[in-house]
C-alpha cells in the first residue's frame, strides 16, 4: 500500500532548452492559489512538483520557515486517489492536525471520513486469519482525495494546480519550469513516476525494483453494504503463500478499498483475481466487486536505487522511493520526508555561498538514513529467508517460507508484535515532531 504522491507524466526537457524572461516577484508571499490557470514570470525560493502528502508537508513546513513556496500539479485537486489510505496517530501528530477540524463538516455540509481503527485481522491467503485488537484507536483510515487536498489547502503554498511540468533546465543557479517559473531550489515530490526523478536519471518503468499493485476503492450502495463483512473499525491483511505480496480489504464507512501488490510484476492480475474470487467465497467482499482494477507501482526503501539530492534539488516521498519494505506503506515515509526536507531548503537558503548551501542541502540524506536506515540501492539476496542458502533449489525455498510463514502468521503474538506492530505501523519509532505546531496561524 503505497501513499502514491500525485504523479506527473509529462516529459521533460535536457537542460539547455531555449531560454525564457520576463520573471517576476511572488507578491503573494507564497500563499495565493492558481488553479486551471498559468501564472506567469514568478520567482520562487522553492518550487515543489507534486501536491501529494509529501509535496503538501514539505510546502507547510518550507512557508512557516519563511520561505515563498509554489506547488505545480497537472491534477486540479480534489482528485482520485485509490489507496488503502489509512494512517496512524504518529503520521497525524507529525502533521499536527486537529482531528476536530478535520472532519468538522464544510461548506457544503460534507464531512471528510476518520474512520478510527481498532484491529486488524491478518493471515495467509486461503488460510484461517487471526484477529487482533486493540484497547485504543491505532490508525485512521481516510480517502486520499480528502486527506490530501485538506493537506494541499492549508499548506500556505501558491498552489499552481491542472498544469503538468512541460520544461525544466538549470540556469543560471536556478530552475526554470515551463519556461516562465523561477526557483532558486527544487523538490521533486510527484511520485513513482515524478518528472523531476526522471530528470535526475531515475530509470522509471524499467530497471527498478518496483512492486507492482492494483487497487479499487469504490463506494457500495445499501444492498452491497450489508453484504460485505469487513467491519469498518478492523482492515483485513492477506499474504500470498509465497510471501512476495499481500491483499487487504479495508471499509470506511459506505467505500471499500481491495487491492493486492507483489515484488514481482509477474502474472499479478492472476494473482489478485483470485484474490477477489477467494475474497467472493469467503463472503468478505459484496460478489459485485468491480472486476476493473488501477494499477501502480512504487519502490521499497532499502533497495530505491534514486538518488535523494542533487544540485539545487531534493526529492521526496514516492519519487524518491521511500515505502516501507515490509508493508509498502508510504504516507508515513512521505510526510516525515516532507519535514525533513524542510529543514535543509530553510538552511540551505540561509547560505549566500553556493558551496554552503549544497552542504546544508546534502544533510537531508543524511537525516533520512538517520531515520530510516541506510540503503542498499539493490535486491536483497536470494537467500534472505532464515535457513535457505543462494544454492538451495528455488522450490525447497518457497516451501520453507510458505512452512515458516503458516506457523508464524497463525500465532497471535506475531501477529500482534511483528506483522501489525512493526511491520504495518511502526509503533516501534516515535513521533517525527511536527514542523508547525497545532494551531499555528499559516
Amino acid at each position: 500500500m503505497s501513499a502514491g504522491e500525485s504523479t506527473l507524466h509529462a516529459p521533460v526537457s535536457e537542460p539547455g532548452a531555449s531560454p525564457a524572461g520576463g520573471f517576476g516577484t511572488n507578491e503573494a508571499g507564497g500563499r495565493s492559489r492558481t488553479v486551471g490557470r498559468e501564472a506567469q514570470g514568478e520567482r520562487f525560493d522553492v518550487l515543489i512538483v507534486g501536491g501529494g502528502p509529501a509535496g503538501s508537508t514539505c510546502a507547510r513546513a518550507s512557508s512557516a520557515a519563511g520561505l515563498s513556496v509554489a506547488v505545480l500539479d497537472k491534477a486540479v485537486f480534489p482528485r482520485d486517489k485509490v489507496c488503502a489510505g489509512w494512517v496512524t496517530p504518529a503520521v497525524m501528530e507529525t502533521l499536527g492536525i486537529d482531528l476536530d477540524e478535520y472532519v468538522r463538516p464544510g461548506p457544503d455540509g460534507a464531512v471528510r471520513t476518520l474512520q478510527p481503527i481498532t484491529a486488524f485481522r491478518t493471515g495467509l491467503i486461503g488460510e484461517t486469519p487471526v484477529d487482533t485488537g486493540y484497547a485504543e484507536v491505532v490508525s485512521y483510515a481516510i480517502r486520499r482525495c480528502e486527506f490530501d487536498h485538506f493537506l494541499l489547502e492549508r499548506s500556505g503554498a501558491r498552489l499552481l494546480l491542472g498544469e503538468p511540468l512541460r520544461e525544466l533546465r538549470r540556469e543560471a543557479g536556478e530552475w526554470v519550469v515551463n519556461g516562465r517559473l523561477r526557483a532558486r531550489l527544487l523538490v521533486g515530490a510527484g511520485g513513482h513516476f515524478c518528472p523531476v526523478a526522471r530528470h535526475l536519471g531515475a530509470a522509471v518503468g524499467s530497471g527498478e525494483p518496483a512492486v507492482a499493485a492494483q487497487e479499487i476503492e469504490y463506494r457500495m450502495d445499501p444492498h452491497e453494504a450489508a453484504q460485505c463483512a469487513v467491519r469498518e473499525d478492523r482492515p483485513e491483511l492477506y499474504f500470498c503463500p509465497d510471501l512476495k505480496g499481500y491483499g487487504w480489504v479495508v471499509r470506511k464507512g459506505d467505500w471499500l478499498n481491495v487491492g493486492l501488490g507483489r515484488d514481482d510484476r509477474q502474472r499479478l492480475s492472476s494473482h489478485v483475481a483470485t484474490f477477489c474470487e477467494w475474497l467472493r467465497r469467503e463472503h468478505r467482499v459484496p460478489a459485485g466487486l468491480p472486476a476493473r482494477l488501477h494499477g501502480h507501482a512504487y519502490l521499497l526503501y532499502p533497495q530505491a536505487p534514486r538518488r535523494l539530492a542533487a544540485e539545487g534539488v531534493l526529492l521526496i516521498g514516492d519519487a524518491a522511493g521511500l515505502a516501507y519494505p515490509q508493508s509498502g506503506e508510504g504516507i508515513r515515509p512521505a510526510v516525515e520526508s516532507g519535514v525533513l526536507a524542510a529543514s535543509a531548503l530553510a538552511a540551505a537558503l540561509a547560505q549566500a555561498d553556493p558551496a554552503a548551501r549544497e552542504a546544508a542541502l546534502a544533510t537531508y540524506p543524511a537525516a533520512m538514513a538517520a531515520r530510516f536506515g541506510r540503503r542498499s540501492g539493490h535486491p536483497p539476496p536470494v537467500a534472505a529467508t532464515p535457513g535457505a542458502t543462494a544454492e538451495a533449489p528455488a522450490g525447497w525455498r518457497e516451501r520453507l517460507r510458505a512452512r515458516l510463514a503458516r506457523g508464524l502468521l497463525a500465532r497471535g503474538w506475531f501477529a500482534r508484535h511483528v506483522v501489525i506492530d512493526r511491520w504495518f505501523l511502526h509503533r516501534q519509532q516515535a513521533a517525527l515532531p511536527a514542523a508547525v505546531p497545532r494551531g499555528r496561524p499559516q
